[in-house]
């Protein structure tokens, strides 16, 4: 299946049926008077986030989505059926802008998560309402309110735990192949994943989620490469793991890592104040002597401990897969147990109807 992350579509919510203008004739029956029936309500256009789905492939196929029309009010007081709403199924992490792309409707990132985001024009009255003693034959009856349409992006940002930054050729792939069930493309030239890709990755009977990021190269903030719209995958990841190719000297292993760090300061949304791991990748590649000038070398720039591992070889995979486990626990633990994605603080929302309801001095 291919992997889509941005889609642009079109919405419109049904429009409301129309009043019915009618009266009561009936053979034998006095006093027939107004029963003209009330239109139906217009369908909701419905976002919902749903399991299963990691991709928006299926608005590649399908960029129009229309809600039903409610149907008229009939005689004998008969009223229309409402329309049907039409749900978007989508992914955890989808986030869905306004057609400027900056204004953010709503964010999607639980399962069961419903908004509504365009309502159903509301059917109007037939002329059964309008009866009264003075005017006991009205033919007076609305029409249905009119739909609502607007275009709207749909952005997906994969839910993972963490994730894996670097250069193209870093060895990101080949990590995340050797430490879940994932298989991404592998080979020895650059550019090799053009795609984000996911892994989920078991450790003491527990399991959390890393993230494959397409390599970045100098300029991705400028569309270079393949540009930087994939790092939005990763602004969700609890901690980020940077891998350094140490082959080409102790020189280019520093370039390459103030060059993936600039472009996730360039990028933005909080990436380059993220809880970052170093490691030195393809350890079985170079020689000791050679690792240890590039681990002096790149501890004049990182914060902390510098490790080593190779994902080929297997050396200190089950050791870095296990302190990302506990780094992922710790935050998790740091998150409120009692966290609901649907909360709305009414207390907030009281203040604000009092204030409305407040006469205007």
């Amino acid at each position: 299946m291919k992997f889509l992350d941005q889609a642009k579509v079109f919405l419109r919510s049904g429009p409301g049926g129309n009043g019915c203008v009618s009266f009561r004739r009936e053979a034998n029956v006095p006093m027939g008077g107004p029963d003209g029936g009330d239109g139906g309500r217009g369908g909701d256009v419905i976002a919902e986030c749903v399991e299963g789905l990691n991709t928006l492939i299926d608005f590649r196929y399908q960029q129009h989505f229309k809600a039903d029309r409610g149907m008229d009010g009939m005689g004998k007081a008969r009223y229309g059926r409402s329309g049907k709403d039409i749900t978007l199924k989508l992914p955890v992490g989808t986030q869905i802008f306004a057609e400027d792309g900056e204004t953010l409707i709503a964010d999607l990132i639980a399962v069961g998560q419903r908004v509504v985001l365009l309502k159903g024009g509301q059917g109007g009255r037939g002329n059964i309402h309008f009866k009264s003693s003075t005017n006991q034959a009205p033919r007076r009856a609305d029409t249905g309110v009119d739909s609502e349409e607007m275009w709207v992006w749909l952005r997906l940002k994969l839910i993972a735990d963490a994730g894996l930054v670097g250069l193209p050729n870093a060895g990101k792939s080949t990590f995340l192949s050797s430490v879940s069930a994932a298989k991404p493309k592998v080979a020895d030239y650059p550019f090799t994943t053009l795609h984000p890709a996911l892994g989920v990755v078991e450790s003491d009977d527990e399991a959390f989620v890393l993230a494959d990021i397409p390599g970045l190269i100098e300029g991705a903030h400028e569309g270079r490469g393949l540009g930087d719209r994939f790092l939005g995958h990763v602004e969700r990841c609890r901690v980020l793991l940077h891998l350094v190719d140490p082959t080409m000297g102790p020189e280019v292993a520093v370039d390459a890592y103030r060059t993936v760090r600039g472009e996730l300061a360039a990028y933005g949304g909080g990436l380059d104040g993220k809880l970052e791991i170093v490691a030195l990748s393809k350890s079985d590649a170079v020689s000791e002597d050679d690792l240890e000038a590039c681990r002096v070398a790149l501890s004049e720039h990182v914060d902390g401990k510098i490790r080593t591992l190779s994902a080929v070889a297997h050396q200190n995979i089950l050791e870095m897969v296990r302190e990302l486990r506990l780094i992922i626990n710790a935050s998790r633990e740091e998150e409120s147990d009692d966290f609901d994605p649907f909360y709305r603080d009414d207390d907030d929302h009281a203040e604000d109807e009092d204030e409305a309801r407040e006469p205007a001095s």
